[in-house]
């Protein structure tokens, strides 16, 4: 099947926003030379359906440099930009994607990516493991596993698996270390504002920011909110979490509370109706509200739109719904994926250790998906230490190594339950 894309002429914008992101990417460069040199996905077909810009690019770039054959498409409709599909087709991949399809269009792209029966399965939200289970069972035997990169992803994929209904093992990518405590925290916590202020074009500092949900991109969202200089209040519904976001000196309430108080409103839990009818009515003119968690449903659109008495863009990637009681509430990015919808998504060096473990945990399942029986399972430890130590060295960091008697010793402490 051939690409479906907006225009291949767009490609050599794209090849340099990839080039880029290659040269600030130690990690896949140096898997991009092994697997040249090994072709562990030699024969393989791989359906990827991860957001659809210069770091994806170049994770699919890597892959195929491993031998396999890839069907590339997006997983949110604003977060594909063009000159990139472009510069992969440009390349020899095939793509099925483009900026602002629509929610058809969408399925019908994950569709063609599907068609040709993939082998490797890299997810980015579940849309892909859900369509092959609903609407094509068929390729399932042609499976060997795959790899889910979010934490929605993983919900979906848990919800399947305590049905029975999760027919061929997935990697939860997500829950290693090296993904969740650097690309959730430090790259959603800076992209996040990144996409709201070249969006916005507004100061943060002195503003009260509103964040839902203190899991890992919570944290990392309210920790630069605050390094920008805003008063940050967290909503919560884990007693835990909340006590850690006091601790770490934010205010904590409930979004009934916080929604009058609010300059900034960002979601990030994975949750639906998180920001409703009740807390529009209650928010001050100007409001600025955005979702930061993977789908568009945080913040209720679909009611923000039937409460409003009218609506306009207010700049680019910015819209206006007025309400009845005469207050103006901004929606940046459609409620998408804000630092995607309106950014580049995570700094490069930052999806560097996401997509090599995107990259290990696909040769992992050829090496050994026969093997598997568990249909969700863990980033192998070696993957994930493998993945920090090459990076420490890429970064000239050096750490402490334990002598054979420290060895000794812990194990001993260990034997007593110390």
């Amino acid at each position: 099947m051939a690409s479906e894309i907006r225009d291949v002429k767009l490609a050599p914008s794209g090849a340099l926003k990839i080039a880029w992101v290659k040269n600030h990417c130690d990690l896949l460069r140096t898997l991009e030379a092994e697997f040249t040199k090994t072709k562990p996905f030699a024969g393989k077909k791989i359906a990827l359906s991860v957001h659809l810009e210069a770091k994806t690019a170049y994770l699919c770039k890597v892959l195929a440099a491993g031998g396999a054959q890839m069907f590339v498409t997006g997983s949110n409709p604003l977060s594909t930009q063009d000159d990139v599909a472009a510069a992969l087709v440009a390349d020899g991949l095939e793509v099925h994607a483009w900026y602002g399809s629509t929610p058809e269009e969408y399925d019908a792209h994950i569709r063609a990516v599907l068609a040709p029966g993939p082998n490797i399965i890299i997810d980015d939200g579940g849309d892909l493991v859900h369509m092959i289970h609903t609407e094509f069972p068929e390729l399932i035997p042609g499976i060997i596993g795959g790899c889910e990169e979010t934490t929605t992803g993983i919900l979906r994929l848990e919800a399947m698996d305590r049905d029975g209904t999760l027919k061929f093992p997935m990697v939860k990518v997500n829950n290693a270390q090296c993904k969740h405590f650097f690309d959730n925290r430090y790259g959603t916590g800076q992209s996040v504002w990144d996409g709201i202020n070249r969006t916005t074009n507004l100061i943060v500092a002195g503003k009260t920011v509103v964040v839902a949900g203190y899991g890992w991109c919570g944290k990392g969202v309210s920790m630069r909110a605050k390094g920008l200089g805003a008063r940050v209040i967290v909503t919560e519904i884990d007693p835990v979490k909340a006590i850690e976001a006091v601790m770490d000196g934010f205010e904590v309430m409930p979004m009934k509370k916080a929604a009058a108080l609010g300059d900034f409103f960002v979601t990030v839990t994975g949750c639906e109706k998180v920001i409703d009818e009740e807390d529009f009515n209650e928010m001050k003119d100007g409001a600025i509200l955005c979702n930061a968690g993977h789908f568009d449903c945080e913040i209720d659109m679909a009611g923000l739109r039937q409460l409003a008495v009218s609506s306009a863009e207010l700049r680019h990637n910015i819209m206006g719904y007025t309400l009845p009681n005469g207050r103006t509430l901004a929606v940046l990015g459609e409620g998408r994926l804000v630092n995607l919808a309106c950014g580049d998504g995570h700094p490069a060096e930052i999806m560097d250790m996401s997509f090599a473990i995107q990259a290990l945990s696909a040769k992992y399942l050829v090496e050994h998906g026969q093997e598997l029986r568990e249909r969700l399972i863990d980033v192998p430890e070696e993957v994930d230490r493998e993945v920090a130590i090459k990076k420490l060295a890429f970064l000239g960091r050096e750490i402490d190594v334990l002598t054979p008697e420290q060895e000794a010793y812990l194990g001993r402490a260990e034997q007593r339950g110390e």
